[in-house]
């Protein structure tokens, strides 16, 4: 199997628990200037943060290394012209980043697949070329799963109203050409590392100072862009592959997203509501929205791909992703509480730690998650240059050359805008966002807080025996009562201890086992300090919302209607509020999830069915609280 393949999970090793912990920096032009040296300051920049990436056993294969430019136009007349084809003028074409498969035969066919779906699009392929590449310096193990690399290049339909119009379009012929090439198995390797009318990326299973090497057209003087984007990859759990190396199509990612299965599981439950006036039907061709076999950073791209491309701004996109710490935060002005309160019923927080370098080939720009584990620092030259990475000193700069230097600071966004030529602050982008729309109105008047429903009457409390007998039956032990929960009864505080812990997985345990015993919360998994949610409760939240969510995609005042929750844990008598609810639209059933245990494993799959079918049939009739109950 070539390992740019997803590696299938096999003994104790399963996909879905890998991350990312690697280098990330970008070097920008202000005021928008290309220049090929831009290109090879990047390239610098990526040779500098190689500690920052790793390798196998051979110790010139790599994990992975890329770069991230604006298109080339004036290198891509030249290579087009040598191929055969003629390119029109900037903005009209769209260039994809090709991996295909080294058989002829199959490179081929998928060559053919691809332009009869951009035909069917209505759109018109200009050309192909076969993008050089020297392998000479990387490690058999590269090689063994080297693809071909090509780039193709699309003409722009008239009638697209901006690049934006065109990026969507783009984006469904990548989408399009996946599942007719890739998951159907005519060509195993077929993978677009970019296809856009803005930005290109070149990346591998490569060293850091093998990409310049391994892609001759890095080295041509008419090469240049404004801006750069690199990335060295330390794959922490993972197996690198050429395909999971950074940069992806907007992003560049350091740390992990930990947070990820809830994510992926929102966005796969959430898809079926989508609905766009910018993508029309078009909408349906693009999912799965999320690439469930990618890492946590390509899942990550998958999902702020679609918010730009359906309409909101890169920054704003990147603040509903990535949000600073609202509920706590004292000094936060009301109208950002109340933007980042309003879109926490749209989409939830992806939480790293991380550090996530950004761009859309005109703005650039990073930030850090809420806690701030994972520092990157930024020069701003007199000569308008800006380089930042995950440390200083990545590009040799004297200096007396040295304008501004600074860090990025927790939940705070770092932006530069090649348009506009200059640093956006983070207090005025995230004023102009928080203001566009009277988001404290809409939360005031739709968003239902817990303790405003109306009471209702709590079921009889506990007989001492009966509490017994249920403390007995949730497999609580006589320690735990009294060196957890008797401090936490007396003090209010959480008991402190420094045995650690010795209680077996509740898979591996000889033990009866709650079903709950069975989930664990995976996060800060790889070199992360532990976090207090008491003592640091500015950077951590319980918050939560429950009722029937909106379209993502086309946000109203109403989509916050929702019911908010301190915490979700739930004391008896706010349980009883939800399980009598009948005001604001919102609604509540409790369905039974007991079943005898004598029938085995085939009674307690039909007991699980049969709550499929009653969750179905209620959320039909209206119902918007499903509550499950083993009373």
């Amino acid at each position: 199997m070539n390992s740019n393949q997803p590696t299938p999970k096999q003994g104790l090793y399963d996909p879905q628990f890998e991350r990312d912990a690697c280098g990330v920096g970008f070097i920008a032009h202000m005021k928008g200037e290309k220049s090929h040296q831009i290109v090879e300051q990047a390239l610098t920049i990526l040779v500098n943060l190689d500690h920052r990436g790793a390798c196998g056993c051979e110790t010139n294969t790599g994990d992975g290394a890329g770069i991230l430019i604006q298109i080339p136009h004036n290198f891509f007349l030249k290579v087009a012209a040598e191929a055969g084809f003629k390119l029109p003028e900037v903005g009209k074409y769209g260039v994809g980043m090709t991996y295909t498969s080294p058989d002829p035969q199959k490179h081929a066919q998928g060559r053919q697949i691809f332009e009869r779906v951009v035909a069917e699009s209505g759109q018109r392929v200009l050309g192909w070329r076969d993008v050089p590449t020297d392998n000479s310096s990387i490690g058999n193990t590269a090689k063994s799963s080297e693809p071909f690399v090509q780039q193709v290049f699309i003409e722009k339909k008239a009638d697209l109203a901006d690049d934006l119009a065109f990026e969507r379009q783009l984006l469904m012929l990548r989408k399009q050409s996946h599942n007719a090439i890739r998951a159907t198995g005519i060509d195993e390797y077929w993978y677009f590392s970019s296809l856009s009318c803005r930005t290109m990326v070149y990346k591998g299973m490569l060293m850091t100072s093998q990409v310049g090497q391994y892609f001759p057209d890095l080295q041509d003087p008419d090469l240049q862009s404004a801006l750069a984007l690199v990335h060295s990859r330390f794959s922490t759990n993972t197996f690198p592959s050429w395909e999971r190396a950074h940069p992806y199509r907007y992003i560049a990612h350091n740390g992990e997203i930990n947070t990820l299965r809830g994510n992926i599981n929102w966005m796969q439950a959430r898809q079926s509501l989508f609905q766009s006036d910018l993508f029309g039907e078009d909408i349906k061709k693009i999912q799965p929205v999320v690439n469930v076999d990618g890492s946590d950073s390509l899942i990550f791209d998958n999902a702020l791909e679609l918010l730009v491309l359906s309409g909101r701004s890169l920054p704003q996109a990147m603040m509903m992703m990535v949000p600073e710490p609202w509920t706590a935060h004292e000094s936060m002005s009301e109208e950002k509480k109340a933007f980042y309160q309003y879109h926490s019923c749209l989409m939830e927080p992806w939480d790293g730690p991380a550090s996530i370098a950004f761009t859309d080939g005109t703005t650039i720009g990073a930030v850090l998650d809420r806690n701030g584990l994972r520092p990157s620092r930024y020069y701003v030259t007199k000569d308008d240059l800006v380089i930042m990475a995950s440390e200083a000193g990545v590009l040799p700069i004297e200096p007396e050359r040295v304008a501004v230097k600074g860090r990025l600071q927790p939940g705070r966004m770092f932006l530069i805008d090649t348009n506009a030529g200059r640093i956006v602050t983070d207090e005025e982008i995230k004023r102009d966002i928080a203001t566009q729309y009277p988001y404290r109105q809409w939360v005031d008047e739709h968003l239902v807080k817990l303790e405003q429903l109306q009471d209702a009457p709590i079921p009889s409390s506990s007989t001492p025996e009966e509490l017994i007998q249920r403390q007995m039956a949730f497999g609580y032990t006589f320690e735990e009562l009294r060196l957890l929960l008797t401090p936490m009864a007396k003090d209010g505080v959480e008991a402190v201890g420094s045995m650690g812990s010795d209680t077996p997985l509740a898979v591996l345990s000889d033990r009866p086992k709650l079903l709950y015993d069975y989930f664990q919360q995976l996060f800060a998994q790889v070199t992360n300090p532990p976090i207090d949610s008491i003592r640091e409760e500015i950077v951590t939240s319980a918050l939560t919302t429950i009722g029937s969510e909106g379209n993502l995609l086309a946000p109203k005042p109403e989509s916050c209607h929702l019911i908010e929750l301190k915490t979700p844990i739930l004391s008896n008598a706010e349980l009883a509020k939800l399980q009598h609810i009948n005001e604001g639209g919102f609604k509540s059933v409790t369905l039974p999830i007991l079943f005898n245990p004598k029938d085995g494993v085939k009674g307690l799959e039909a007991a699980m069915e049969g709550i499929f079918t009653q969750a179905d049939r209620a959320i039909a009739d209206g119902i918007s609280i499903v509550i499950l109950s083993d009373r």
